[in-house]
């Protein structure tokens, strides 16, 4: 249910947008990455869209077009063909901030894509094999009980965390990769994520969508898993392991045309 609110929500969403532009509700936060990671880490890559002078203009800079990255440093729509990477950016590359029909593009993308509900039987799978609700039953009916919990937790988190926060508090949830650096340097970077994000103007601002995003979709998860498992031990568990998870795919698409040119000797 609370995916079709979320569908219609971004319909909306997106209707609006395209006449008045989304206004932010939040003000926006002054972050220093030094704060967070060590001084090794550097100066963290801009925004797609380039820091603007704060001379006033006559008229409004045109988006930076986009830059096209090396072969060997180009992220590819899919990770061996099979995991779905649209939140990547390449490095060195450029483009505007997502408008919000991009962002609900996104999300859908993710949720909906084929790997997702592969993803999604294999982890059933091994949950249920495990036993780890035991309340939802064994065989088939266990089966079941666990894909579709799997699928709305999957996809809530999705459409909040890439969609609707992002649209209000003005981030951008893609990720820029770094491309360059020690592989210290880099692995924090991409881990670091979780809690640093490009703000619409161009700026490192609070991970709000991020880190909200995914504790209301855990918060939402208590409607739908047994009683025994909304204690708030299981539910902050569930939480650190999303936002763990985000930061190590995050790590893992860092990484991955490296990976591609140099180990598997083929292009991203």
């Amino acid at each position: 249910m609370f995916v079709f609110i979320l569908l219609i929500f971004g319909w909306f969403t997106v209707a609006a947008s395209a006449q008045t532009g989304v206004q932010p509700l939040v003000a926006e936060f002054a972050f220093d990455p030094s704060s967070v990671v060590s001084a090794d880490l550097g100066k963290l890559p801009d925004s797609p869209q380039a820091l603007q002078s704060t001379t006033p203009q006559a008229t409004p800079a045109s988006p930076s077009p986009a830059v096209p990255a090396p072969a060997s440093k180009t992220q590819p729509k899919r990770i061996l063909g099979i995991m779905p990477n649209y939140r990547a950016v390449s490095a060195g590359a450029a483009a505007p901030p997502p408008t919000a029909k991009e962002s609900f593009k996104l999300a859908t993308n993710n949720s909906f894509d084929y790997s997702a509900f592969v993803f999604t039987g294999l982890t059933s799978l091994i949950a249920e094999g495990n036993d780890s609700h035991p309340q939802l039953g064994k065989g088939v009916g266990g089966f079941w009980a666990y894909s579709w919990r799997g699928f709305v937790d999957k996809t809530d988190g999705n459409y909040l965390v890439l969609f609707a926060l992002p649209t209000i508090f003005r981030q951008d949830e893609r990720y820029y990769t770094l491309g360059k650096g020690s592989i210290w340097k880099r692995t924090v970077y991409s881990l670091s994520t979780v809690l640093i994000t490009p703000n619409y103007r161009g700026n490192k601002s609070f991970n709000v969508s991020e880190l909200l995003g995914r504790g209301v979709a855990e918060g939402i998860s208590t409607a739908y898993y047994p009683t025994q498992d909304r204690t708030f031990g299981d539910v902050a568990t569930k939480y650190g392991y999303a936002v763990m998870r985000d930061g190590l795919t995050n790590s893992f698409r860092e990484f991955w045309p490296d990976i591609a040119a140099h180990v598997l000797r083929r292009h991203p």
